[in-house]
């Protein structure tokens, strides 16, 4: 492990599809765990918030291991039939939860274990060995942008641990859109709406505008359209707290499935720029200053 920090990650996994189903992102995925690899050094563990685990109070999943949830219905058999049981850290959560007591954020751990599909479909393309461990983080769908921006925050110190800060959700998310009707090509044109509200995060993540990030909902456009409910895109907030952006962002990737799951990633803060030169098609976002 180098001296630079591991940035903090946001990634969308979009459907459960994401596991088998060939596509630009799949490819992301698949050398996104290598570069961290190769520019970092292997992580010692993975904290990962998804909307699939959700919670009132944010809980710690402190199992010793976890195995694949296949919390999901109607897709094909093969989705089914794959696993990915990958090591706990019950000492991480410990560390997690101190630090989350002492942001004054009331937290808990649970013995609990199991990785739902917003993890597992992502972290099977890092390391398809299952030989990281995995501490899940649950995300509490009612807390504001700005509460998960500072719970973020309390945990970035696990950063210099070597601990990657992962958050699993998507850019957009209308499932309604998705669902109904005759559903768009894999490969088909983005809707201008999703390009809309995809352009206005990156512009508002390079010039460093938390507040507007903060305050998406009222001045994004189409926002209410990409996210109907919002516990999708509450992920990136953990990841942009983790990471912050007194240092330069970076959309690590930027697609758009079926016409409306926009599936962008970003990297943040000091090692994020590394992290988009060793995958070579990272785009830096310029940097203004921080509001």
């Amino acid at each position: 492990m180098n001296n630079t920090p591991l940035p903090s990650l946001f990634v969308s996994h979009g459907s459960p599809m994401i596991a088998i189903e060939p596509s630009p992102t799949l490819d992301f995925l698949r050398r996104l765990g290598p570069a961290i690899d190769a520019t970092f050094g292997r992580p010692r563990a993975v904290l990962v918030v998804s909307p699939h685990t959700a919670t009132r109070e944010p809980v710690l999943l402190a199992a010793k291991r976890h195995a694949a949830v296949h919390d999901f219905g109607g897709f094909p058999s093969a989705l089914y039939e794959l696993r990915y049981d990958a090591p706990g850290d019950p000492a991480l959560a410990e560390r997690a939860l101190a630090l989350l007591q002492a942001a004054g954020i009331a937290a808990h751990t649970s013995t609990d274990g199991g990785l739902d599909h917003g993890i597992w479909t992502v972290l099977r393309h890092l390391w398809p060995d299952a030989d990281v461990p995995v501490l899940p983080l649950s995300l509490v769908p009612s807390a504001s942008p700005a509460v998960q921006w500072a719970l973020g925050e309390a945990l970035a110190p696990l950063a210099a641990q070597g601990v990657l800060m992962l958050g699993s959700g998507s850019l957009t998310h209308d499932l309604r859109r998705f669902f109904g009707g005759v559903r768009a090509a894999l490969d088909a044109p983005a809707a201008p709406d999703v390009v809309a509200f995809a352009d206005w995060v990156a512009a508002r993540v390079a010039a460093g505008d938390r507040q507007a990030l903060l305050d998406y909902r009222r001045q994004a456009p189409h926002a209410v359209a990409q996210h109907p409910t919002d516990e999708h895109w509450l992920p990136f907030y953990v990841a942009a707290g983790a990471g912050g952006l007194a240092a330069p962002a970076v959309r690590l990737h930027d697609a758009v499935q079926h016409a409306a799951l926009a599936m962008d990633a970003y990297a943040f803060g000091a090692g994020a720029e590394r992290l988009a030169q060793a995958l070579g098609s990272g785009r830096p976002l310029v940097q203004a200053s921080v509001t």
